[in-house]
């Protein structure tokens, strides 16, 4: 594709997550919607075999798409929860090694959290294999037994433990599941809705039920790609502005969106997550997640950035960055004046637009005034010569 500085508007990829692999389908909060996001950059702008890098993780939808493609992923992100997240759907057992594995896990009713998880757990059967289960993986984890398994019932339990109105999570109705209400929020909804009290749920089952989900578009023709591929992929943890783990001029392209601006507080939103998996929350909080907490802030983070991803980038690879929307700036010009500063030769704005359906508008949906939904990806290319 030519240089072109004109934004591109148009209906480029479907935000439709139930048209992606049913490996998507797993929440967290401020990720990409729609995995036809990366596909879309992955399949234009990369080849079989090209190393694919995302800087802000989040669940692994870029690393997954990039496997399924047949690219090798770079999957980067501070928070520890993106790799536990991301990893197994790379490497998927089959739903009976699940069953087995879950059948032989032993379940101590008397087992206990050491917090007051009474407003989300049945008192004492749930909690109980909850608690179990989380001692069963740390043990494992800890002693160097940890494998593929192991992995896959981590993540998808990591993903159940609270949840709406359906039954395929371990607690009673709570927020949605990428957005964990603290004990006393979840005490106010259990009274908000007439004094709800947490009924038994069958953590085993329910970990089974939900992996036949994430499984069922996974055939032996996937599996042998994700094969092809998972052995090297990479899972990082640097900081996006000092990205040691990667070296000079070795990713072929970044696909990514970068953090929000102050609106999501990672560790409050993922305390339960953490909790489950015994990461202390002074590693997201403060500690290694930059909260950005205004323009200049985040101008100067999206700066630094840039830099490393010109760094890494091979020459002639290219860079498809994500930005949201303000009233109070335009944030795709914020970004390609960033990137071309960096040394990155602007390529071309896309401006993807959807139109919601009837039902949306049911829901009060009203993005841009016009029923419509949009992502907007400034794409970049390192000149060859550079």
């Amino acid at each position: 594709m030519q240089s072109d500085a004109s934004d591109v508007t148009g209906s480029f990829w479907t935000n439709r997550q139930r048209q992606a692999s049913s490996l998507h389908e797993v929440p967290y909060r401020a990720c990409f919607k729609p995995p036809q996001l990366p596909k879309f950059f992955i399949e234009r702008y990369s080849s079989p075999g090209d190393t694919v890098f995302d800087p802000f993780s989040g669940r692994g939808t870029t690393a997954v798409e990039a496997a399924l493609l047949l690219r090798t992923p770079i999957s980067n992100d501070t928070n520890p929860l993106s790799e536990i997240l991301t990893r197994p759907r790379l490497e998927p057992p089959g739903l009976d090694e699940v069953a087995r594995r879950l059948s032989s896990i032993t379940v101590d009713y008397g087992a206990r959290a050491g917090i007051d998880l009474s407003m989300f757990y049945h008192p004492p059967r749930t909690e109980a294999e909850v608690v179990s289960l989380r001692d069963y993986l740390m043990e494992r984890r800890e002693s160097g037994k940890e494998d593929r398994v192991d992995r896959w019932i981590r993540m998808v339990a990591t993903t159940r433990l609270t949840g709406g109105h359906s039954s395929g999570f371990f607690s009673v109705y709570s927020l949605p599941p990428n957005q964990a209400a603290s004990p006393e929020e979840q005490e106010r909804i259990n009274r908000r809705l007439g004094g709800q009290e947490p009924e038994y749920r069958d953590v085993k089952k329910i970990v089974l039920r939900k992996s036949a989900s994430l499984l069922r578009d996974v055939s032996p023709e996937v599996l042998e790609r994700l094969s092809a591929v998972s052995g090297k992929a990479r899972f990082t943890s640097d900081d996006s502005r000092d990205l040691v783990s990667v070296g000079d001029g070795t990713v072929d392209l970044t696909v990514t969106s970068p953090p929000f601006i102050n609106l999501v507080d990672y560790a409050k939103d993922n305390w339960m997550r953490l909790w489950f998996n015994c990461i202390d929350a002074g590693e997201v909080k403060g500690g290694r997640i930059t909260v950005l907490s205004d323009l200049g802030s985040w101008k100067s983070f999206i700066s630094a950035t840039m830099r490393e991803l010109f760094r890494i980038t091979k020459p002639g690879g290219y860079v498809a960055f994500e930005v949201g929307e303000t009233r109070k700036a335009d944030l795709k010009e914020i970004v390609r004046e960033c990137g071309t500063e960096a040394g990155l030769e602007h390529v071309v704005t896309y401006i993807n637009v959807q139109r919601f359906t009837k039902t949306s508008h049911i829901w009060g949906v009203e993005n841009n005034r016009l029923g419509t939904n949009t992502n907007r990806i400034v794409l970049f290319r390192r000149p060859a010569h550079s």
